[in-house]
Order: C-alpha cells, then sequence, then structure tokens
C-alpha cells in the first residue's frame, strides 16, 4: 500500500490563525513541512527549544512581535502559557498562527487560553481509504491506520513503541495517575469493549479500580486524543431508546493490539474490527468534509439497533462483515424506518454485487466509501 496526498486542507487567510488537533504519529508535522512555506517553525518536541519556551513564555513576543511570517507552534499542549502570548500577538500585532495538539488535557486541566474563537479548528485523523493506493483492509486492521505503523515491516513492534511511549511520555511523566499497572489493564478493557455500550461498573470490575476512577481514565483517553464517544440517538417516536453512549479507541491496529486481536476473515472479531474501520472513515470524512456532520448509533431497549445515523436521519447504516447477507440481516434497519423517515438505508457488506431489500440498499464496501468520499452518500 503506499500513501497518495493526505486530505487535510487549510487555507487561512493572511492574518488567521488556526488550531490543528490529531492523535500522535497521524501526520500533523509531516503535513506542515510538506504544505507550509515561508514560516517560522517553532518545535516543542525539541529539548533546548522546549527548554527556553517553558522558563519564559514571552520569548514568543520578544523575538517574532516584528515578524510578517506565519508562526508555526508544534505540540502547543507542552506549553500552555504560550497561549497568552499567542492570543497578545495576534491582538496586537496581526501575527497568524498555526498551532497544532495531540493532547487537550493540559489546556483543560489549566483552564488556559483557547483564544476565544480567534483561531480556527481542524483535525487530522489516521489514514483514510481515500488517502491509501491498493487499499489491503485485512492488513489495514491488523497494523492500523497510522502512517509509522502501516508502512512499517514490522507494524506489532511499531504499535508496542506506541503504547509504551503514550505511557511514558503522556502518563508517567506529566504523573496524571499513580497506578500505572492498572492503567495498563484499563487500556487493554478499554479495547476489548471498544464499539460496546460504556459500562464504567464492569469495566472497573475487571480492571480493580473504582467506576469514578474508571471514568477519569476514559476521560485521559478522550483528553489524549486516543479515543472518543458515540453518542445515542436519543429523539425517540415510537420505540424506547437506549441512553448509553459507546466508546471507541481512535484506531482500529491500536485497539486489535491492545486486546490482543488477530482479525481473520468474516469471525465475529473480524466483524467487529470491520464496524470499527468504517467507523473511522466516518469520522475522517466528518474532520476532512463536513465538520458539522452529526454522528449516532440507533439502538433500541430489545436490542435492536443500527450501526451508525449519519446527520438527521439522513443516512442510516448497518456494517455486517458477511459475503452473503439475508432479510435478518436489516431487521434493525426496518424497525428504525417504521418510526423514523430515512432517507438513505444502507447495509455494507462483503457482497459482490449492488442489490435491494424493499427500500434498503445493500452496498458492497468498497462501493459505499467510494460514494463516501465522492460525496454521493448524502
Amino acid at each position: 500500500m503506499e500513501i497518495k496526498d493526505r486530505l487535510l486542507n487549510i487555507k487561512l487567510p493572511t492574518r488567521k490563525s488556526a488550531f490543528l488537533w490529531g492523535p500522535r504519529q497521524v501526520g500533523k508535522s509531516y503535513w506542515i513541512k510538506h504544505h507550509l512555506r515561508d514560516v517560522i517553525l517553532i518545535d516543542l518536541l525539541k529539548t533546548d527549544v522546549f527548554s527556553d519556551y517553558v522558563s519564559r513564555p514571552m520569548l514568543l513576543r520578544e523575538r517574532y512581535a516584528d515578524t510578517t511570517q506565519r508562526i508555526v507552534i508544534d505540540e502547543i499542549q507542552k506549553v500552555p502559557d504560550l497561549l497568552n502570548e499567542v492570543h497578545w500577538l495576534i491582538e496586537n500585532k496581526n501575527i497568524s498562527f498555526l498551532m497544532t495538539g495531540s493532547s487537550a488535557r493540559k489546556l483543560r486541566q489549566k483552564h488556559v487560553n483557547l483564544l476565544g474563537g480567534r483561531a480556527w479548528r481542524y483535525t487530522m485523523t489516521p489514514l483514510s481509504y481515500a488517502e491509501i493506493s491498493d487499499f489491503d483492509l485485512k492488513r489495514a486492521l491488523i497494523s492500523g491506520l497510522l502512517p509509522p505503523h502501516l508502512l512499517s515491516p514490522d507494524s506489532m513492534q511499531a504499535l508496542r513503541a506506541y503504547i509504551a511511549d503514550y505511557l511514558k511520555e503522556e502518563i508517567v511523566a506529566e504523573a496524571v495517575i499513580q497506578n500505572i499497572p492498572a492503567f495498563s489493564d484499563f487500556l487493554r478493557i478499554a479495547a476489548i469493549t471498544s464499539g460496546e455500550l460504556l459500562n464504567y461498573t464492569n469495566v472497573a470490575r475487571e480492571t480493580g479500580v473504582s467506576a469514578k476512577i474508571v471514568r477519569s481514565y476514559f476521560q485521559i483517553l478522550e483528553d489524549t486524543l486516543l479515543g472518543f464517544r458515540l453518542q445515542p440517538w436519543r429523539r425517540a417516536k415510537t420505540r424506547r431508546l437506549i441512553e448509553t453512549e459507546k466508546f471507541y479507541l481512535f484506531d482500529v491496529g491500536v485497539a486489535n493490539y491492545l486486546a490482543q486481536r488477530k482479525p481473520s476473515l468474516y469471525t465475529p472479531e473480524f466483524g467487529k474490527s470491520f464496524e470499527h474501520f468504517i467507523l473511522m472513515e466516518l469520522k475522517a470524512y466528518q474532520a476532512y468534509r463536513n465538520p458539522e456532520l452529526l454522528l449516532h448509533y440507533w439502538r433500541t431497549s430489545t436490542g435492536l439497533e443500527v450501526d451508525f445515523i449519519l446527520g438527521d436521519m439522513e443516512v442510516a447504516v448497518e456494517i455486517k462483515a458477511a459475503k452473503r447477507t439475508y432479510t435478518h440481516d436489516i431487521k434493525g434497519l426496518q424497525a428504525l424506518n417504521e418510526g423514523h423517515t430515512v432517507k438513505r438505508s444502507i447495509l455494507v457488506s462483503f457482497e459482490q454485487e449492488q442489490k435491494r431489500y424493499h427500500h434498503i440498499e445493500c452496498l458492497p464496501w468498497t462501493v459505499f466509501l467510494e460514494q463516501l468520499w465522492a460525496g454521493k452518500l448524502m
């Protein structure tokens, strides 16, 4: 597999600033080096640069108050106090900034200045189907879609190092928690239950800590962009709906590595990974093409479920990792359509040809993704 041009597109007006958020190794720094010219780059991952600014944030103002170049600050969360200087330079000197970050935790904890709407927000996700040539699904599910992992000759070693670095740099170094073994166990359980209804009590039982601590652990995953919640559709008309969120790790390869899964074709583990992959595609589409797109899942108290709801019931998507689909595979979509007006209902599978079950479309997964990225889904 080869990586095409990334879909991230940042076009800032001359005096406008922006944040670019994304998990570690997603490709933010690489994108900046290859797409931005004539900028001042402040890389806070460099020890000497970090030392300068963490001890004297005002150096930013002293050094660059008269510049006409855009200033890029890589990993802004490492020195949150720089944002006060950024704010001053934007307001008083009309300087434009692009600030990247892989964790919002420090910024939230310190209640720092997030520029009050003066900076636009962009998000970079792991690689998507549209950014890869000769896409190999099985390889993508195992290695994940972070560029270094997908392209590595030994993706397991790359994933192992990624998790070790995360624990060392984000968790241990900043003393977020005291019980590292418990947090490591939690990561494994969070990966095993990724995509399931969020149950703090069950995860706490498996991890050996309180439900309150488990809640804080999930918050750490969100703050460090290692996971996200998928909200249930709550606007019921005729049925009682589940109110519980689902939680997904940000990358299917990271989830499979932590859960010690090696999904074989058409097994339950493969099905879970395939659903996770499709959600990653929807999240990437949301980040690059439609930031206002709402994503939910739909589930009744009796267990009828539709995997993903796009927008205000514009599209309902059910995922089946099977070569053949049957009428019982569309029970959730049928139930949803009984109580809601759904513009498109789609069953995504490994069928070779497109077909219909009345008003429900059955699309091969590649056709579904091609329609998504061509803007033809909604």
